[in-house]
């Protein structure tokens, strides 16, 4: 079983954004030594709670702590940008940090009607141009993009472009992920739809293309980790006065997160993970202190691939 970290950098225990930053660095460090496979960073504008509003310019500086883990946005939220300036942004990241770069792409406002108006105007017209916006990236990252029948390159360019991945909860965006052959993210802990229906879908309509010449699929699930039952159970119930991500459900709606001890988490992980076919998890957790969620984060691995040692401190 291969598992990821997504990370919405959130500002806990009253910490400042400088902080919750230095904690989102050494949650990358101590997940790469553990033997994660990915560290993504949310982006979010506008919430006093949540810390990073531009996951490039973290990952940038996580890639300078990190060796091996590979990093990417979860997700950069394609309607607010032009596409030129998302392929410079992440070929930048993949020039810096060669084989390691993940443009996650995501297609939800991150913030209030008034913060997008702000950051892009009309939204939802941005939104229903997104198919527009996916075709001009791929041509980006081909160098088949023109002007005017002018070619136009989108710069650096790096040793391997980056993986490009859709994230969303239904089948709009799994058919989206499909249509362009990108990797499809199905957001399970924010989803109140059946998660092997979509990804069967996504499965079944990929088409090859330069992004990507098969399916590749990871689900994105909410994890309480403890040493027992208990104090899982009430890291979990503190959670619910935290921030919780946008998604495609009510809070009722969304499945429950997975709560128990590593043995236990690891089990339901495992039904999950031949419930809907796939070989990566993206695990989520957000625990009302930065210890609790690094030592889930820790005690899942244990419960996986026997990994041991302390909590890193830097």
């Amino acid at each position: 079983m291969k598992l990821s970290v997504l990370d919405l950098v959130p500002l806990l225990e009253g910490a400042d954004a400088a902080a919750a930053l230095a904690q989102a660095r050494r949650l990358a460090r101590t997940a790469e030594k553990l033997g994660y496979s990915r560290y993504w960073a949310a982006e979010h504008h506008d919430m006093p709670e949540l810390a990073c509003p531009a996951p490039e310019v973290l990952l940038s500086h996580i890639g300078a702590h990190t060796e091996r883990i590979r990093l990417g946005s979860g997700a950069l939220l394609l309607p607010h940008y032009k596409p030129i300036k998302v392929a410079e942004t992440f070929r930048l990241l993949a020039a810096l940090y060669p084989g390691r770069i993940d443009l996650g792409i995501g297609r939800a406002p991150g913030g209030s009607a008034h913060t997008s108006m702000a950051l892009s105007g009309n939204f939802l017209e941005n939104v229903r141009q997104l198919p527009e916006s996916l075709r001009a990236l791929s041509a980006f990252f081909a160098d088949e993009f023109r002007v005017e029948d002018v070619p136009v390159r989108a710069m650096p360019v790096p040793p391997a472009d980056p993986e490009v991945w859709l994230l969303g909860t239904n089948r709009k965006s799994a058919s989206y992920a499909a249509e362009f052959g990108t990797g499809y993210v199905f957001g399970h802990f924010m989803s109140d739809r059946d998660g092997a229906e979509v990804l069967s879908a996504y499965i079944r309509e990929f088409r090859p293309t330069s992004l990507g010449a098969v399916p590749r699929v990871i689900v994105a699930v909410s994890v309480f980790c403890a040493d027992t039952e208990e104090e899982a159970q009430r890291l979990a119930a503190e959670s619910k006065r935290l921030p919780q991500p946008e998604g495609g459900g009510s809070g009722a709606d969304r499945p429950k997160p997975f709560i128990g001890t590593p043995r236990q988490v690891k089990a339901a992980l495992e039904q999950l993970q031949r419930d809907c076919g796939c070989d990566e998890l993206m695990i989520v957790t957000l625990a009302s202190d930065y210890e609790s969620r690094l030592r889930s984060y820790e005690l899942l691995a244990g419960a996986v691939w026997g990994a041991a040692g302390g909590i890193s401190t830097a």
